[in-house]
């Protein structure tokens, strides 16, 4: 009796190892890129679009911008040199994105609509588009 309660209670933690082992890890952020792709003949506006992006992410996000959790590019696109980026990132033109795994985020609409007249709602939908990847 003593001998199969020993076995039953060996095969009792066993399974619960090989289930610790199984479980699922949190999937680990790599790092997340915040392309601006632009061409060398630039407006005022192309021009805002870039300096707001930057300033929101040193501001919101000082630390991740730090230690390189977030890194943040700009991208000529008249130079030969960036064509395999910008098809990788499937920029056809004036970008602003930001990309971490499988998630690529547009945000080029928000910002030549609000870098110049609102850059607090193109700071909030940098905010937006990075912590819903922060989170997962």
């Amino acid at each position: 009796m003593k001998k199969q309660l020993t076995i039953l209670l060996l095969m009792v933690f066993s399974l619960g190892s090989i289930t610790a082992q199984n479980e699922p890890k949190p999937a680990a952020i790599n790092t997340i890129e915040v392309y601006y792709f632009h061409f060398t003949r630039r407006c005022v506006t192309c021009n805002a679009v870039e300096t707001e992006t930057v300033k929101a992410l040193n501001t919101l996000y000082a630390k991740e911008m730090a230690n390189k959790t977030i890194k943040f590019t700009t991208v000529n696109l008249d130079e030969k040199q960036n064509n395999a980026l910008a098809k990788k990132c499937k920029a056809e033109g004036q970008a602003l994105l930001i990309i971490s795994n499988n998630t690529r985020t547009d945000l080029t609409e928000q910002g030549f609509m609000y870098a110049r007249s609102s850059p607090e709602k193109l700071q909030a939908a940098i905010k937006a588009a990075i912590d819903k990847v922060l989170k997962k």
